[in-house]
């Protein structure tokens, strides 16, 4: 059976305005979330990913205006409100990278050895590491904020996890071009584009929660 198209839709009207992908197959959800996987050494480097995260936010406003045109068109949110919704993402990315390169959410301890006391203390160091790859379900009503660029994604990458993400029905147009632009900043720093996933499809985001990476 052919997969299911997906439509980008206006609000205004009802109206189909363009398909712009089909849904996920399991197969396809799997690829996906393998190839986020194999992203996570090049997150390793903290200077990396902060400077990953600006570059986002940079390359977000540099498409700004076809990005804000789009989700109007799929949303009916009106240009204003996204363009400050959009401000509000870039903010976060560069608000995450200034984390990143603090490093506290990191919670270092280190305990130092003392063979003095009884019994002798090891020397013990411990701070947090990223688990793995991080699904991120996208808002309706926020189609930056919350969507694929978001605070989510955002502090998933800050921690050095990739991300795929599942989009939201009501605007995968703009979920595929906000996509394209952080692959192409992760591409400015050597990041493979499996960092930023992003499936299609109730049936796909029911695989991608239950998958085992």
């Amino acid at each position: 059976m052919a997969a299911a198209p997906v439509w980008s839709v206006d609000p205004r009207t009802g109206k189909q305005r363009e398909q712009v992908a089909v849904e996920a197959t399991p197969q396809e959800v799997d690829a996906t979330v393998r190839a986020a996987d194999e992203a996570r050494g090049a997150l390793a480097d903290r200077t990396v990913r902060a400077a990953f995260l600006r570059t986002a936010a940079e390359e977000l406003e540099a498409a700004r205006d076809a990005l804000v045109e789009t989700a109007d068109a799929e949303t009916a949110l009106g240009p204003v409100r996204l363009t400050g919704e959009l401000a509000r993402t870039c903010y976060q990315l560069r608000a995450f990278a200034g984390i990143v390169d603090e490093g506290a959410f990191l919670d270092v301890v280190v305990d130092h050895p003392d063979d003095t006391a009884t019994p002798p203390v090891p020397d013990l160091r411990r701070y947090k590491v990223p688990l793995g790859v991080v699904a991120v379900y996208s808002a309706s009503n926020f189609p930056f904020a919350f969507s694929v660029p978001g605070g989510d994604t955002a502090s998933a990458l800050a921690a050095g996890c990739p991300v795929v993400v599942k989009a939201h029905p009501d605007h995968p147009a703009l979920s595929e071009l906000v996509a394209a632009v952080l692959r192409r900043a992760a591409a400015r720093h050597g990041v493979p584009a499996g960092v930023v996933g992003l499936v299609h499809g109730f049936d796909a985001g029911v695989e991608l929660v239950r998958h085992p990476l």
